[in-house]
């Protein structure tokens, strides 16, 4: 124990300010999520990249990254220093014309975004990008936590279906999707005219399958289209609405779903509109990506690409 000068403990002195290269370091396990990917990224050993992190935690005295199977998942404390310090480091390289060089590879881009958008919309309209050579990482989850992500630099671009509050973000509306009431047509074939005579209360009868506990999609139709609250719970819910379709397909009651989603399924005879309102609810879409320039310049034709392809399906 360090010892003032009255003989009482003492504060021990200040660390010194990491070093620059430990935070480069720092910032892209933090985005690659993985000791072996940033390594690769940064022209580095994998046993450098552990080296300099456990350097780094050792000067921070904290923990920054919880060592899993495969990869590692960042602590509140990483959370809070990448938030700080990506801004400074992204401008840093923009100024430096890292990532621009004649001939050069750019980095993958980081994009994340819902499973059922990504899987049936966002990545299949990529595939001419990554054809001609532009790489792809990709994270599915739910649009607030990956917004948090966005903001300390996890991802580059985000694919949201809220607008992000406040001014920390940058957002271009993407697209709209519109909401759709259907079942199987052993369903339909029993419930598509009484519904028209009586009104929404001759579902109650049938059984719902949904996204979530609080069918945020099924009680916004009810609202929108029929003016009514919904009275009543689902049969099933799956936190998929691509198991929610199928489930659907297969005849286990009735749902809500993108119509993006469900096309096919439409087109097929496999599902069959229960209502068709005049003006559907719909929910805006957005790509959400910090302020400023990227490093990479992929990044802007990832965005502009799904723009235009966006603007071209509606």
């Amino acid at each position: 124990m360090i010892q003032s000068n009255s003989g009482g403990p003492a504060e021990a002195p200040p660390s010194a300010p990491p070093d620059l290269n430990l935070l480069r370091t720092f910032l892209a396990v933090y985005r690659f999520g993985s000791f072996t990917a940033a390594a690769q990224a940064l022209g580095l050993s994998q046993p450098t990249v552990t080296l300099q992190i456990r350097n780094l935690e050792r000067q921070t005295r904290r923990e920054l990254f919880e060592r899993l199977p495969r990869g590692v998942a960042p602590t509140a404390v990483a959370d809070e220093l990448a938030a700080r310090i990506a801004a400074p480091f992204d401008a840093l390289a923009v100024a430096a014309g890292h990532g621009s060089g004649e001939g050069a590879r750019a980095e993958p881009v980081h994009l994340a975004g819902p499973a059922e958008l990504l899987s049936a919309f966002v990545l299949p309209a990529l595939a001419p990008l990554v054809a001609e050579g532009v790489r792809l990482r990709v994270t599915l989850g739910l649009t607030e936590p990956l917004l948090d992500e966005l903001r300390a630099g996890r991802h580059d671009l985000v694919v949201s279906t809220t607008r992000p509050r406040g001014r920390s973000l940058d957002w271009v509306l993407f697209a709209d999707e519109e909401f759709v009431l259907v079942a199987a047509p052993v369903w339909a074939d029993r419930i598509a005219e009484p519904l028209a005579a009586q009104g929404p209360g001759v579902l109650h009868t049938v059984p719902l399958v949904a996204y979530a506990e609080d069918l945020p999609m099924v009680r916004r139709y009810w609202r929108h289209v029929f003016g009514e609250r919904l009275t009543g719970r689902a049969a099933v819910t799956v936190p998929d609405l691509r198991a929610v379709k199928s489930t659907v397909v297969a005849g286990a009651g009735f749902g809500v779903l993108p119509r993006y989603l469900c096309e096919a399924e439409l087109a097929s005879g496999a599902l069959v509109l229960l209502d068709d309102p005049e003006d559907p609810p719909i929910n805006t879409g957005y790509l959400v990506q910090r302020p400023g320039v990227s490093t990479n310049p992929d990044v802007e034709r990832v965005r502009d690409h799904l723009a235009a392809a966006a603007r071209a399906s509606c």
